[in-house]
């Protein structure tokens, strides 16, 4: 469709060519049915497996610790924390992810990653491995959505005043431009 000042392009739905509306005869092989049971059989694995990704988090950590924010450290700190963020939610542990995604815009938008506050990092590692364990509780969802909160917070204002010089970057952490000159 063309409009005065711009043209709106509807790219084809190619996806819609891989699904069928016609039913399965009966006996016919369902690989949807297939996949949900492989992962309903899987899924009393997936609580180790999120132990796992903590553990090798924690693990991370304690090397920054130890010997501080070095490139391969921190690289290693990020593919832990990036890959929690996204098998959280698969592995039954949703809460979890948004605390993963604040470490890894930690270490992705600090421009001197040797500044980052260890104290902060380890705030984000004890996070993610205290609601992967305190999950089953009543209360676990609340309470990861405020310790979030408040991480994010801290993040936030950490990640502006190490960025004063680059106002784009403030943009892109808080989503609108910065109220104040560089």
């Amino acid at each position: 469709m063309t409009y005065g000042d711009h043209e709106v392009i509807r790219p084809e739905n190619k996806l819609r060519k891989a699904v069928t509306d016609t039913p399965l005869a009966a006996g016919e092989d369902d690989p949807v049915a297939r996949a949900e049971q492989a992962l309903a059989e899987l899924s009393s694995e997936f609580a180790g497996w999120m132990e796992e990704e903590c553990e090798r988090l924690d693990k991370c950590r304690q090397t920054i610790v130890a010997r501080g924010v070095t490139e391969n450290a921190k690289t290693a700190l990020f593919h832990a924390a990036h890959d929690i963020k996204g098998q959280a939610a698969t592995l039954g542990f949703p809460a979890v992810a948004a605390i993963a995604d604040s470490l890894c815009r930690l270490i992705e938008y600090t421009p001197q990653p040797n500044r980052i506050p260890i104290k902060l990092i380890s705030q984000h590692v004890d996070a993610v491995r205290a609601i992967h364990r305190e999950y089953a509780r009543s209360d676990a969802k609340e309470l990861a959505s405020q310790l979030n909160h408040k991480l994010r917070d801290v993040t936030d204002h950490f990640l502006v005043e190490e960025n004063k010089t680059r106002p784009d970057i403030i943009e892109q952490i808080t989503g609108s431009p910065p109220l104040t000159p560089a």
